[in-house]
C-alpha cells in the first residue's frame, strides 16, 4: 500500500475570510471573497472509471487535468450505495436513517423532508446564487423539487433516467410515469425520449457554463448531478462511436468533455483560484449491466454495503489550499461535505441536526489532523449493515442479506442476482480492502469496539425497529 504524505498548514481567519490565492502550501494569504463551489456528481460511475483511480483505454484529459491540479481521495465513501439515499446525504450532511430517504425513490414520491436543509438552502441564505442542472432524485412534489429547496435555477429530471416506458424489465409499470424534463419548476418536455437523453450531458454542461458566465461577479454554488453513466446510456452525436470501445466509453468521454467545459468556463472568468471543484459519484457501478457499467476493484457494487457499492472516487481542487497532484488515503464520508463547505464559505450550519463533521483539515492533509468521527454507519435501504471505524482501518459487517451478481447482462439488458448472507464479520481494510478475509477471531477487541458503536447507532436511529 502506497502512503501519501502531502501535508501543509492552514488557518481560517474571521467570518467569510478564506485563505486562498497564489500561495504555496504552508503559507497564508488573506482573501475576503467567498469561494464558489462546484460539485460534479456522476450517477453509478465506477471507482476505476478515471485516472488516477484506474487505467482505461479511453482518453479523459480533462479529468486527468483536474487530478493534476487537485487532490485525489482514495478512501471516500457514501453512507448508502443507492441513488436517492446518497444524494440526500450529500445535500443535507445527514445519514439516510435520519432523513428517512432510503434507496431509490420512485416517481411522485415526496422525497426529502423540507425540515432538513440542503446545501442550496444553506448557501443561498449566505448570499450565494445557486443552480442544479441534471438529475435531482430527492423529491418529486412541489415542496421537494429544486426551486423549493434552495436553488435559484434548475433544469433536468426528477428521478432516474431508466424510470420510463423503455425500462428493460418492467416497462408497463414505469410507463405509468412519463419522464418529464423540468426547467425552473416548469415542465418543458412532457415525455423524454431517447433522442432527448442523447443531449442530456450537453444540455446540462451548456447550462452550467452559462450560469458561471452570468454569475462570475458574485459567489455561486453550482451542482451538476449528471444522469450518466446510469443506464440507459446515451451520448450526443459528437461522441457516438468516438472511443471505438463501446457506448460506455463514449459516455465517459462526453462526461470528461463536460468537466473540461466547466473548468474552462471558470478559467475564462478568472474564477479558478477562488472555486472549490468537487467531482465524485453517488455510488459504485451497477455491474448487473455488464458492458454498460463502470468498473471497481472492490467487492460487489451498487446496492450493497461492500466497498464496491459505497466507495467513490473523489477529486477536489482549490488552488492554494489543496496541493496540486496530491493524494489522500484518509477515510471520510459524503455527509462531511456540507459542514466542510460551511466552514470554507463562512456559512451558518442548518438549524436541524446533522451527522457530518467539518473535515477540511483532514482533506487538506494538515499534519496531525484526525477524523472527528469515531465511526461511520453504512446502510442498504432501511437496514443497518456495517460500521467503518473512522481511522480507516477496520470495517465490521453486521448480519445482513445482500445481492450478489451471478452473471452480467449486455448492451442495456441486466444480468441476474442471487441473495446471499453475511454474518458478523471484521475486515482489516488496510491489508484487505476487497473484504475477502474475516479476521474477527484474530481481533476480538476491535470487533467489540465496533459492535459498541453499532449498538449506539442502532439505539439512536433504529430503536423502533425489531
Amino acid at each position: 500500500m502506497i502512503s501519501f504524505c502531502y501535508r501543509f498548514s492552514w488557518t481560517l481567519n474571521a467570518i467569510f475570510v478564506l485563505l486562498i490565492g497564489g500561495c504555496s502550501p504552508g503559507t497564508e494569504q488573506l482573501r475576503t471573497d467567498k469561494p464558489n463551489v462546484v460539485i460534479i456528481f456522476l450517477d453509478d460511475s465506477g471507482y476505476s472509471d478515471f485516472p488516477p483511480f484506474g487505467h482505461n483505454a479511453y482518453p479523459t484529459p480533462n479529468v486527468d487535468r483536474l487530478a493534476r491540479e487537485g487532490r485525489s481521495y482514495h478512501s471516500f465513501i457514501v453512507p448508502q450505495g443507492i441513488c436517492s439515499a446518497s444524494r440526500a446525504a450529500l445535500l443535507t450532511g445527514c445519514y439516510p436513517e435520519r432523513t428517512r430517504v432510503f434507496g431509490a425513490h420512485a416517481p411522485r414520491q415526496r422525497g426529502l423532508d423540507p425540515a432538513y436543509a440542503t446545501l442550496g438552502e444553506m448557501l443561498q441564505k449566505h448570499g450565494y446564487r445557486t443552480a442544479v442542472f441534471g438529475k435531482w432524485h430527492v423529491g418529486d412534489q412541489p415542496d421537494t423539487r429544486p426551486p423549493a429547496r434552495g436553488f435559484d435555477e434548475s433544469a433536468g429530471i426528477m428521478y432516474s433516467n431508466d424510470m420510463w416506458a423503455a425500462h428493460p424489465e418492467n416497462p408497463e409499470y414505469w410507463g405509468q410515469f412519463p419522464l418529464h424534463y423540468w426547467e425552473n419548476g416548469e415542465i418543458r418536455i412532457d415525455s423524454v425520449t431517447g433522442e432527448h437523453q442523447k443531449m442530456f450531458t450537453t444540455w446540462f454542461t451548456d447550462k452550467a457554463v452559462d450560469f458561471i458566465g452570468r454569475h462570475a461577479g458574485q459567489p455561486f454554488f453550482l451542482y451538476v448531478p449528471h444522469p450518466m453513466p446510469h443506464v440507459p446510456l446515451y451520448c450526443s452525436e459528437k461522441f457516438d462511436g468516438k472511443s471505438g470501445l463501446g457506448l460506455y466509453a463514449d459516455v465517459m468521454m462526453e462526461i470528461d468533455w463536460s468537466v473540461g467545459q466547466i473548468l474552462q468556463a471558470l478559467s475564462e472568468n478568472g474564477l479558478e483560484r477562488n472555486t472549490l471543484v468537487l467531482m465524485t459519484s453517488d455510488n459504485g457501478p451497477w455491474h448487473a449491466y455488464g458492458n454498460h457499467a463502470g468498473k471497481t476493484p472492490f467487492r460487489d457494487a451498487k446496492g450493497t454495503s461492500f466497498e464496491g457499492g459505497i466507495r467513490s472516487a473523489l477529486i477536489a481542487k482549490l488552488p492554494g489550499q489543496l496541493e496540486a497532484g496530491s493524494h489522500s488515503l484518509d477515510l471520510f464520508c459524503s455527509i462531511d461535505l456540507l459542514p466542510t463547505i460551511a466552514r470554507l464559505t463562512g456559512s451558518a450550519l442548518p438549524e436541524n441536526e446533522i451527522d457530518g463533521r467539518d473535515n477540511w483539515d483532514l482533506m487538506r492533509g494538515v499534519e496531525g489532523a484526525t477524523n472527528p468521527h469515531s465511526y461511520y454507519a453504512v446502510t442498504t435501504v432501511n437496514h443497518f449493515d456495517a460500521v467503518w471505524r473512522a481511522d480507516g482501518r477496520w470495517k465490521l459487517h453486521l448480519p445482513h442479506a445482500y445481492r450478489h451478481l451471478v452473471y452480467a447482462g449486455r448492451d442495456g439488458m441486466p444480468g441476474r442476482y442471487v441473495q446471499q448472507q453475511i454474518d458478523t464479520a471484521l475486515f482489516d481494510m488496510l491489508h484487505d480492502p476487497q473484504e475477502k478475509g474475516d479476521v474477527i477471531v484474530q481481533y476480538p477487541e476491535v470487533a467489540a469496539e465496533l459492535l459498541r458503536y453499532a449498538h449506539l447507532h442502532r439505539e439512536k436511529f433504529f430503536a423502533e425497529q425489531p
